[in-house]
């Protein structure tokens, strides 16, 4: 996996070279783990002929809704596809995973936006733990049944991943900002303000965090998340040699 960062430092914003590139970036998985094994199979099967560089950038929100959370976590970490690289970014649920692990967020504010089945995805049964324990043992068993490996990787991730005419990121961007002085918790979290903005943006924005039905292309913003723990439907944009088309799970 390309990216880094350490507990507490800002995210990495990576820039990338896209020349002789056939890149292929994926929405919200969402704990979606099948799923993402037959869509990666698509792609690996869709860029058998080519052979330049071939990249996998994955745009977020790994963790929560989903069944499968720690299994999605877990090969994330593995190896990418054979012939492939990998970018892992980050999404607002994993901020929130890691604010809940680090005591900054409260669990029933992180189990209202579905924490809940990523912590079953890792054994963690709270409605038997809640007869035996008090909240803070609780808390405190959770905090340590996370694999450590698991939460390094979460630390890790780079926020952004951009290159002279692309962006992907969760997401999206605040119109207007250059990319360096873009706010972190905007390329998590943000909505109206770009989805309201009715100007050319400078570069395409390839981004998930907001379900739509199909992908939605909208002035240069292009959203990949179509809900898959809701819909069981994975989907992946392939850009390359000027084009860009659909892959889905």
């Amino acid at each position: 996996m390309l990216g880094g960062g350490k507990h507490g430092a800002a995210r990495a914003r990576l820039r990338i070279d896209l020349r002789d590139t056939i890149v292929y970036a994926i929405g919200d998985v969402h704990g979606c783990f099948k799923e993402l094994e037959r869509l990666e199979q698509k792609i690996a099967d869709d860029a058998s002929g080519f052979s330049g560089r071939k990249l996998i950038i994955m745009l977020g929100d790994y963790v929560d809704r989903g069944p499968d959370s720690a299994q999605v976590v877990e090969h994330l970490l593995q190896n990418p596809p054979e012939g492939f690289q990998r970018i892992c970014l980050a999404g607002n649920h994993e901020k929130s995973f890691l604010d809940y692990l680090d005591g900054v967020l409260a669990r029933e504010a992180w189990l209202a936006t579905g924490g809940g089945t990523t912590l079953r995805s890792y054994g963690i049964d709270l409605s038997y733990l809640a007869n035996l324990y008090s909240a803070s043992e609780i808390d405190q068993m959770v905090r340590s049944s996370i694999p450590p490996a698991h939460v390094e990787f979460l630390r890790a991730l780079p926020v952004m991943a951009y290159s002279r005419q692309v962006v992907f990121v969760h997401a999206g961007i605040r119109p207007g900002i250059p990319l360096r002085d873009q706010h972190e918790r905007d390329l998590m979290f943000i909505r109206k303000e770009f989805f309201d903005h009715a100007g050319q943006l400078d570069r395409w924005v390839i981004h998930g965090h907001t379900p739509v039905k199909k992908p939605d292309l909208s002035g240069r913003r292009l959203n990949i998340d179509t809900g898959a723990y809701m819909s069981g439907r994975l989907t992946a944009v392939q850009i390359g040699a000027g084009r860009a088309r659909f892959l889905t799970s």
